[in-house]
């Protein structure tokens, strides 16, 4: 049986070009009470705890394929074969099906990567700073489509994967970076964008167009944003390297998080969403969840200095439901 420890706080540590609108002020009122729930642990069995059908909105980012090694048994995106990792991401979102509201949005920003094949580097990484981890795609491919120098277009496959589950995609929004890491690639073009996917269940669904909205110069005073987001990239000093620029996930929180909702991060890392969602745009819950303790650590540190916010802290293996 696994085990449970509940605690107030996990071990603490020591934190563009198309702008989108800001938020009215009326926002700034605070609810009577905000609850947040971080959980450290494997994302779908940590999934598999939470109630059917209560989250209004979720916004993620999964550990991108081959990127990081966060020394966490489990970790998504060392699989042997890239498309073992779409497996695995889509089981997770199955889960991610079941707790989101028919009604519900589901925002994926997930990055790709070449095929290399050549054996683990020796050189240092020009855009981290430090030797690489050998990665799976540093080894002799297993896949049909793991060829040297092989763009994988991992996004897409990730996409038209979900939508052979039942997910519809509305659209494949492109962030495009500004102040991007240096790409070192000499016969190529550099790679400055990722993809931001917009996953619905149904035909209608919960969208609030003026939060978003952009002056227009037609017969309508507004229309919504564009597809391409020009939004830089974060800098920061945290453990949790891969981390989400708050500019960027202010769109889909304000379009498809109602106030007094409930968002959901299962791969929060420091909870850049969780953080917006509570503070920009009145949201009654967040839910939390990483497999890392560093990152559950310091979402902690983050989201105790919300106002009105209890935060509950739940290590891997729980078998408390949340409502």
């Amino acid at each position: 049986m696994l085990s449970t420890e509940v605690s107030p706080a996990p071990p603490s540590v020591s934190e563009s070009a198309e702008s989108f609108p800001e938020q009215p002020q009326d926002h700034l009122d605070q609810p009577t009470a905000r609850v947040v729930e971080l959980y450290e642990g494997d994302a779908k069995t940590t999934l598999a705890i939470l109630e059917d059908n209560f989250v209004d909105c979720v916004v993620t980012s999964p550990p991108y394929y081959g990127q990081r090694d966060y020394g966490e048994e489990g970790q998504i995106g060392l699989e042997e074969k890239p498309s073992e990792y779409i497996t695995r991401l889509v089981g997770v979102f199955d889960e991610v099906k079941r707790v989101l509201k028919p009604g519900g949005s589901l925002w994926v920003n997930i990055g790709d990567t070449y095929w290399s094949g050549k054996g683990q580097a020796r050189q240092i990484d020009e855009k981290r700073g430090f030797s690489r981890f050998l990665r799976p795609q540093d080894k002799k491919g297993k896949d049909s489509w793991c060829v040297p120098k092989q763009l994988l277009l991992l996004p897409h496959r990730f996409a038209i994967a979900m939508q052979e589950n039942g997910w519809i995609v509305r659209g494949d929004n492109v962030w495009r970076k500004q102040a991007p890491f240096p790409d070192p690639a000499r016969d190529r073009c550099a790679i400055v964008h990722e993809y931001i996917f917009h996953f619905v269940l149904m035909r209608r669904y919960y969208f609030n167009m003026q939060a978003v909205a952009v002056p227009s110069h037609g017969k309508r005073s507004t229309k919504p944003p564009a597809s391409v987001w020009d939004v830089t990239t974060a800098s920061t000093k945290k453990n949790h390297t891969a981390v989400f620029p708050r500019e960027l996930v202010r769109l889909p929180i304000l379009a498809t998080c109602p106030k007094d909702g409930v968002l959901l991060d299962p791969f929060c890392g420091s909870a850049t969403a969780l953080s917006v969602a509570l503070n920009e745009n009145n949201a009654r819950k967040a839910i939390g969840i990483d497999i890392s303790p560093a990152s559950i650590a310091e979402a902690h540190e983050l989201l105790s200095s919300l106002p009105n916010t209890t935060i509950n802290y739940t290590k891997s293996g729980s078998s408390k439901k949340l409502s």
